[in-house]
């Protein structure tokens, strides 16, 4: 039901990610499908939730979410309500920093990268969801520096999403990356048919997050559009459910 990161953050720092597995969702949102935006049943996800609130040792009242549009946009978990409106309604972002113990950042995805970050002294931490768009738009570095800290002193994890051989794109997405910064080719293999691509979207977070100083960078490797079994995909079965990526400060230490 639950991933650990495999990164260095310190000991106070909690961090983890869902899968599809031990909820109580029915198809195709089976089973632990934590997204109010599909049209699964409200009282399913709600269960849902509870059961990994359970799991992480936390109340669902300290886990922070925004409503996710692909863009830029960093809100602090501080500022951000207990019991904040869900789906359309709530506020909306795409990454969420926090320095208040026992207050989680949550992410929601079904093959964008969920990207975790703690500084290395354990005094913040933060979630992003980063789609193409919202990676070419700059949303981690804009979680980095909302992070108010050196970017050497962040470890950052790139969760399970789209891998290297699955994410097929055309010019536009490419050129989206590549007008920035040509190093971004690398991050893109040709496919045989004229304007097609596969596209590499941990490579590109990695290049963007040593660009700016975030050099210990942790990946999953794991590709979620290629494992049925664990991990719901967007691309793959279209109408799916959402897994979730959460870090935060524990108050126990």
């Amino acid at each position: 039901m639950l991933i650990t990161p495999n990164w260095s953050a310190p000991a106070t720092i909690r961090a983890t990610m869902t899968t599809r597995a031990g909820g109580v969702s029915a198809p195709p949102y089976d089973s632990m499908n934590l997204g109010y935006s599909t049209a699964d049943d409200r009282a399913n996800v709600d269960e849902n939730e509870r059961r990994i609130a359970t799991a992480l040792g936390v109340e669902t009242p300290n886990i922070r979410w925004v409503h996710q549009v692909h863009g830029n946009v960093v809100h602090h978990a501080e500022s951000l309500p207990a019991n904040a409106p869900l789906g359309s309604t709530a506020i909306q972002g795409d990454a969420i920093v926090c320095r208040t113990p026992g207050v989680v950042c949550g992410v929601k995805v079904a093959d964008c990268l969920p990207v975790l970050f703690a500084a290395d002294d354990g005094s913040v931490v933060a979630a992003a969801h980063a789609g193409w768009r919202g990676l070419a738009g700059g949303v981690l570095e804009n979680t980095a520096a909302a992070c108010n800290i050196a970017p050497a002193r962040l470890i950052a994890w790139l969760g399970p999403c789209i891998g290297p051989t699955m994410f097929e794109v055309g010019t536009d997405v490419r050129d989206a990356f590549c007008d920035q910064n040509r190093d971004a080719e690398s991050a893109f293999v040709a496919k045989a048919t004229a304007g097609k691509f596969w596209c590499d979207l941990p490579k590109l977070a990695a290049q963007r997050l040593n660009r700016m100083g975030v050099t210990r960078v942790h990946q999953s490797g794991l590709c979620t559009m290629s494992d049925s079994a664990q991990f719901f995909s967007h691309r793959r079965d279209a109408i799916t459910g959402r897994m979730a990526a959460f870090v935060w400060i524990d108050r126990s230490e």
